[in-house]
């Protein structure tokens, strides 16, 4: 009898042989649920993300089909002040000239408004960034010097929009 005793003691697992494989199971089931958890996790950052670029796209895409409004909506002053002048049917030239003279005051605030500069360079060196010689003559002032402008320039925030077409001398 003592045999068999000692022979059921070997068979059966003690209870301490017994929590280490419970434990062991249990953590592995625990893992797995963290696993899950993270993988959870991580598929909605991702999509958080997609969300955020995907707002960002049409946010970029309004801004591009939107960042003239202002402007186009002051010139619409100038257009209809230019209309209005040629509604006129008994005007004389001073009347239009006083118009257009208004128009241009008008166009000129628009542009201020905005920071639209005039190039305007008689008598400044000639510089190629700012300006575009046409020709290059004799003249009694200093060489390289801008002396006529056939066609005023203008910058935008400092940046040129378009260069001043101008006569250097030689």
């Amino acid at each position: 009898m003592q045999e068999e005793n000692q022979q059921e003691a070997v068979n059966k697992p003690t209870q301490t042989e017994a929590a280490p494989e419970n434990t062991a199971e249990a953590r592995i089931t625990e893992l797995e649920a963290a696993l899950e958890e993270a993988k959870a996790s991580v598929l909605y950052i991702k999509a958080e993300g997609e969300n955020i670029r995907r707002r960002a796209m049409d946010d970029i895409d309004k801004a591009r089909k939107f960042a003239l409004e202002k402007f186009s909506n002051e010139l619409l002053a100038v257009k209809d002040s230019l209309d209005a002048a040629l509604l006129i049917e008994a005007a004389d030239v001073q009347s239009y000239k006083d118009g257009v003279d208004l128009t241009a005051k008008q166009l000129a605030s628009v542009f201020d408004k905005f920071n639209i500069a005039e190039i305007n360079p008689v008598g400044e060196k000639f510089d190629p960034n700012k300006h575009q010689a046409i020709s290059m003559l004799e003249n009694s002032g200093e060489p390289n010097t801008v002396f006529n402008v056939l066609q005023k320039g203008y910058t935008l925030n400092d940046r040129v929009l378009r260069p001043a077409l101008v006569m250097v001398a030689k």
